[in-house]
């Protein structure tokens, strides 16, 4: 399966879980916000709202494809950026009050909060939702000439009257630095972060409100219209209480391996599926839904040897990797020799994390690698998989320091 263009990906993004008319309903919603696809390498906005483009100064071609870090500067803070990149890669919601930019290069305030959506029918994150809400103006020294100044400023500076900017750069402020030059210890106002933090980002209960009915209203939206083409949204996990799923990061990592394989949990109640790609659900007919969070020998039938499934528990238990040929059975009922391989995978730290099983249809030889032995398929797939794995792993461990 070859990948799909960037554009492609992204057009479908919204079109294949929503109905047609989506994008028009959400564009008439008053709110800021943008929806990143993490399913999609690179974590783009795969929609941008009418409020959002008026408020940063950006054409809807300028946004949709890139990540959201283009709107953040030199002064935006460092700490609360990873602790957007953690919420993403933890899949939960997070608030936080953040610096970002103009397209003219002008600083504003911003609450926001991000929150991921999830598809109903097998409780993967398939959209993150990034509202964001400007921080209105609040005077540093109330009564004073300096107040009155730097409200000029936030409402005229930027020529956004809706967003406050933390405090205009020095080259945004050339037009008004006669004025500030009659106030002493200008310079030191200018570059004191924690007091420009401390003043200017300060949220309000209006501002708090103000999210949480755009959270509301955008919820509602996304599952109306998720409604008409039977693949439902939520904004809560909906899943098996024992289905443990892979995260965003390593479940882009997997898809890019164009072969059958499920990776299981053995630390889990009977080994349950907690990833399968396309190809094996090709393989066996059946939906994602339906085999995530179960153990694989749903796959079994009456002809299937037991004692092939005794040496494969065996090999779990045990922590080793084992080959077999075993009769199993698609959804439609049709028997396949399956050559299959299973093998440990190691996080970062050495410690077993996932098995991995790579099936094979003795029955029907694949087009692809035609030349190389099966054993050889199936190891490079392992071995592909325990990248992946150990790769999600370190950038867990950096997140986390």
């Amino acid at each position: 399966m070859e990948q799909q263009p960037m554009g492609t990906s992204i057009e479908q993004s919204i079109n294949n879980r929503y109905s047609i008319w989506v994008r028009e309903a959400l564009d008439e919603l008053p709110h800021s916000f943008t929806i990143t696809d993490p399913l999609i390498s690179g974590h783009p906005i795969v929609f941008a709202s009418r409020e959002f483009l008026k408020m940063s100064g950006y054409s809807r071609e300028e946004v949709i494809g890139k990540n959201g870090r283009m709107f953040q500067g030199s002064r935006t803070n460092r700490r609360s950026v990873m602790e957007i990149r953690e919420a993403i890669r933890e899949e939960r919601s997070i608030q936080v009050s953040l610096l970002n930019y103009h397209k003219n290069g002008t600083p504003f305030w911003i609450l926001f909060h991000m929150f991921p959506v999830f598809s109903k029918e097998d409780g993967r994150v398939i959209h993150f939702v990034g509202v964001q809400v400007p921080i209105m103006p609040k005077p540093r020294r109330s009564g004073s000439e300096f107040s009155r100044i730097e409200m000029n400023l936030c409402e005229n500076g930027s020529g956004f009257r809706d967003t406050v900017l933390g405090f205009c750069r020095r080259e945004v402020c050339s037009d008004t630095v006669a004025e500030l030059g009659r106030i002493s210890n200008l310079d030191q106002i200018l570059t004191d972060d924690t007091e420009l933090h401390d003043t200017a980002c300060k949220v309000s209960d209006l501002e708090k409100r103000r999210v949480n009915t755009a959270i509301s209203n955008i919820v509602s939206m996304l599952t109306h219209y998720s409604e008409s083409t039977g693949r439902l949204v939520s904004d809560k996990r909906c899943c098996p209480s024992n289905m443990s799923l892979v995260g965003a990061s390593l479940n882009i990592s997997l898809g890019r391996i164009k072969q059958s394989f499920v990776l299981t949990d053995p630390h889990k109640s009977d080994f349950p599926i907690v990833y399968a790609s396309d190809s094996f659900l090709e393989l066996t007919g059946y939906g994602r839904h339906e085999v995530l969070g179960r153990n694989c020998r749903f796959l079994s039938g009456k002809e299937t040897d037991v004692s092939t499934h005794l040496q494969i528990t065996n090999s779990i238990q045990t922590g080793k990797a084992c080959t077999v040929c075993i009769l199993n059975y698609r959804k439609n009922g049709s028997p396949f020799w399956n050559f299959l391989h299973m093998s440990p995978v190691r996080n970062a730290s050495g410690k077993i994390a996932y098995f991995v099983e790579v099936q094979m249809d003795l029955n029907c030889g694949s087009h692809e690698n035609k030349n190389l032995r099966p054993e050889i398929r199936q190891l490079s797939v392992v071995g592909a998989v325990k990248v992946a794995v150990r790769s999600s792993g370190m950038i867990a461990t950096t997140s986390d320091s």
